[in-house]
This record gives structure tokens, C-alpha cells and sequence, in this order.
């Protein structure tokens, strides 16, 4: 018997029992629409978080002083002369503070993150405006009331005004706005947009707390980051006695940490998703085995007339083939779908990969050809004569 005539008869019989094998179906659409949406989501996260880290660049090192064990701090002006010091390591040093405050203007306010900084921190963090202009060294000595904000902050501030010049409340006190941020991520609560900028002497005034533990520092280049994270090891060292007093960290490293965690997630994923598609294999074996059952008698006149064995095993392993194709097709489309629709309520990026869809769409082949080869077996060895018997 020829592929194409066995794979007709598959799809008559399919067509013939729709309700049957759309449950047969169904356990291999949920597996692999699982497969797609779950291993989507974090492949968006993971691009996402990864896109933002390396747009920081990575050549950037993060120190925060923990405090562990020591009422020792370290001075803006320490960690300024330390990196004129290794000038030829570091490139810039930005010390930041963050805290959560109101910002107001007019009858609109809300609640946003304040990051105090230096002008270094355009270059450090990658960080530029859309209009205006960034704050100078002049405006962080000073201590000018002078601020950069976010996307999200002028819409829900200003709305379609250019919020550039415009005076604004942050804890009661007024600044002016000299700068527009450039959009970092959706302009939406909670993202990179939503923020507020201002130099971190008018900062330390501002939260009541002089203290800066966490400060940025930019190596010269990628190849000199081992270097300068040596230097300030060793400068820290020199400081806190407790090497528990600080934390250094590394683009680079985190961006390997990253990859490593979600690669362990979506394997997990992955994996649990895929119990799905083994579930709907034992459906399809169990409506296989009936199905020979049912189809007993007809099995006895075909072998009768002359066919082969290997035509019955050939016409009932292509049925079982052609379930597990079929719903895996609509468990692809179904996945797609599904991953857009959460995408657009979450804000979640769902990056469905050719990869995962290719992998998924052929392990829900080899479902059907593992669950059905039993049954297709067993229909194979009937004996003509006695399967002419049954009633």
C-alpha cells in the first residue's frame, strides 16, 4: 500500500470520528501551546533583561557598601580621587542614590524613583536626554534643584506638553525641569521611563541621608575590566577589614548569570510543558487501541484479500502520526495566539523562537509514532480468520 493512500484513509477515519479525535488532540494542542507560551516568556524576558544590560556596557562595575560589621562609609570625594588614581583602568566613577518620592505638578502627581547621580552617570549608564540638556559638574556643586525625567513621568505630569523648562514638586520642593530622558523601555509604571534624575548633593539633601553606597564605575574598556576590578578589590580591602562590607559586581558576569538562570528555567519549563504532550500520547494509544477494537472485522476482510502486515501496521501507525501532526499544528497556532494575547495584557515580551516550534512540532510526531506503534502492532498480527469471526 502506498504512504499516500494509507495517509487518505488516516484522515477518513480521522474525519469520520471528529469529536473522538479532537480529545485525542487535545492532550498534544495543551503541550505544545504550553511549550511555545512558556518558553517564549522567558526567552522575551531574557532578551529583554539582557538588551538593558548591555546597553550599560560591559565594561561597567557596581560597588554597594552592605555596612556588615562596620560604620565605615566611603566619600563621594574617596572613590572620585581613587579612580584619578587609576586613570589609566577607570575611566569615570558616577555615585548614585536611590528613593521612592511624589513628584507634583499642578493638580497631577505620582509616585516615582528619585536617583541621585553625578554628570558622569550619561556615560556610565548609558544614559542620554531626548531633550534638553543633562546636569553639569556645576549643578552637583551647587546643588542646584535641577532634574531629568523620565517618559512616563511627563505624560502623567505634563501629558503632550514639553515638560523641558516646566517646574515641578518632588517632596515639596520645587525643580525645574532641564531635561527629557531618552525611552529606555515602554514608558509605562515601574519601567526605566518612570524616574527622576537629579544631581546627588541636591539627592543626599533632598532623602535627609548623606550617605552614597552604591557607586558606578566605568573601566576604560572591556579588556580592563579584570584590572580595574582588582584595584578596587584592593581599595576596598584597604577600608573595610570584612570583605563582607561590600559587594563588586560586573556586567559581564551578571549577563552570564542571566543566561545561565534562564536556560535552567526554560529547560524546567520546558520540561513540565512537555508532560502535556506525553499525557495526550497515552490518549492517543488508548483511542488507537479501540479503534482496533472497532475495526477488527475490517482488518480480517483486508487480510483476507491480501494485505500485508506491514500495510496494516503501515495504515494505522500514519493514523496515529496523523492525530499527534495535526493537533500539534493547532497547538502551534493556539501558542502563537495565546502568546501575543499575554503579551499585550502583561507587557511581558513573548519572543516564540522557529527553534521551539520546530522542536515541539517533531516531538509531537514522535509521540505518535511511540504511542501508536503498540496498537498498530497489535492490528498488524490479528489473525485474518479469527478477526472474520468477531461480531
Amino acid at each position: 500500500m502506498k504512504w499516500v493512500e494509507s495517509l487518505r484513509m488516516a484522515l477518513k477515519s480521522i474525519g469520520s470520528n471528529k469529536g473522538r479525535a479532537s480529545l485525542t488532540m487535545l492532550g498534544i494542542i495543551i503541550g505544545v501551546s504550553a511549550v511555545i507560551v512558556m518558553v517564549s516568556l522567558v526567552q522575551g524576558s531574557t532578551n529583554q533583561v539582557t538588551a538593558e544590560l548591555e546597553a550599560m556596557g560591559t565594561n561597567m562595575i557596581s560597588v554597594t557598601v552592605l555596612g556588615r560589621g562596620s560604620n565605615r562609609t566611603i566619600e563621594v570625594n574617596e572613590m572620585l580621587e581613587f579612580a584619578m588614581d587609576n586613570s589609566d583602568k577607570i575611566e569615570s566613577v558616577s555615585p548614585f542614590i536611590s528613593s521612592k518620592a511624589t513628584a507634583k505638578s499642578g493638580s497631577n502627581n505620582i509616585s516615582t524613583t528619585i536617583q541621585g547621580t553625578n554628570e558622569a552617570f550619561k556615560t556610565v549608564r548609558n544614559t542620554d536626554v531626548h531633550q534638553g540638556r543633562f546636569f553639569n559638574a556645576l549643578d552637583i556643586e551647587r546643588r542646584q534643584k535641577v532634574a531629568l525625567i523620565g517618559s512616563y513621568v511627563s505624560q502623567e505630569l505634563f501629558g503632550t506638553l514639553n515638560s523641558v523648562g516646566q517646574e515641578i514638586k518632588i517632596n515639596g520642593e520645587i525643580f525645574q525641569v532641564i531635561g527629557l530622558i531618552e525611552i529606555k523601555s515602554n514608558s509605562s509604571q515601574g519601567s526605566e521611563d518612570d524616574r527622576i534624575i537629579i544631581p546627588y548633593t541636591t539627592a543626599q539633601r533632598l532623602t535627609r541621608n548623606a550617605n552614597v553606597n552604591t557607586y558606578f564605575i566605568q573601566a576604560k574598556t572591556s579588556e580592563t575590566v579584570d584590572s580595574a576590578m582588582t584595584a578596587v578589590e584592593k581599595f576596598l580591602v584597604g577600608i573595610f577589614s570584612d570583605t563582607n562590607s561590600y559587594r563588586i559586581t560586573n556586567q559581564a558576569d551578571l549577563l552570564d548569570q542571566v543566561s545561565e538562570i534562564t536556560g535552567t528555567l526554560t529547560m524546567m519549563l520546558g520540561g513540565i510543558a512537555g508532560i502535556s504532550l506525553l499525557v495526550g500520547g497515552i490518549g492517543i494509544m488508548n483511542i488507537m487501541l479501540v479503534s482496533v477494537t472497532e475495526r477488527t472485522k475490517e482488518i480480517g476482510i483486508r487480510k483476507a484479500i491480501g494485505a500485508k502486515r506491514s500495510n496494516i501496521l503501515q495504515q494505522f501507525l500514519i493514523e496515529a502520526v496523523a492525530v499527534s501532526c495535526i493537533g500539534g499544528i493547532i497547538g502551534i497556532l493556539f501558542g502563537f495566539l495565546l502568546s501575543s494575547v499575554i503579551e499585550s495584557i502583561t507587557q511581558i515580551p513573548a519572543i516564540p523562537s522557529m527553534s521551539i516550534v520546530l522542536i515541539s512540532f517533531s516531538f509531537s510526531a514522535f509521540v505518535g509514532v511511540f504511542f501508536g506503534w503498540y496498537p498498530a502492532n497489535k492490528a498488524s498480527k490479528l489473525n485474518p480468520i479469527q478477526a472474520l469471526r468477531v461480531e
